[in-house]
């Protein structure tokens, strides 16, 4: 597991190398694969991960999940934070230049 760190709007994200994201259809969701298993994401989760390119800043992803869910910005933009820092705690995602 890696060091907790502080998300911030300049950050750029891309997912794990040792991770694949895809749709199952069996599962009817995205889901993260990794050698030794298989995560089912929800929809807000498959929807961040999807946006960790490594070109994104964290504000761009965050004003584009503002535009796509139907809920109040800042409930919106804590839950992306919270994700975030959770994913890059368990070695999801990884910081970019």
């Amino acid at each position: 597991m890696m060091a907790d760190t502080t998300i911030q709007p300049q950050d750029k994200f891309a997912l794990n190398p040792m991770f694949l994201l895809r749709w199952e259809k069996t599962q009817d969701a995205y889901v993260l694969l990794y050698p030794e298993g298989v995560i089912k994401l929800n929809a807000s989760a498959a929807e961040i991960l999807k946006r960790c390119n490594g070109a994104a800043t964290v504000a761009e992803l965050v004003g584009e999940l503002q535009a796509l869910f139907n809920e109040d910005d800042i409930i919106v933009e804590n839950g992306i934070y919270r994700f975030l820092e959770t994913s890059h705690a368990k070695g999801w995602i990884s910081n970019q230049p």
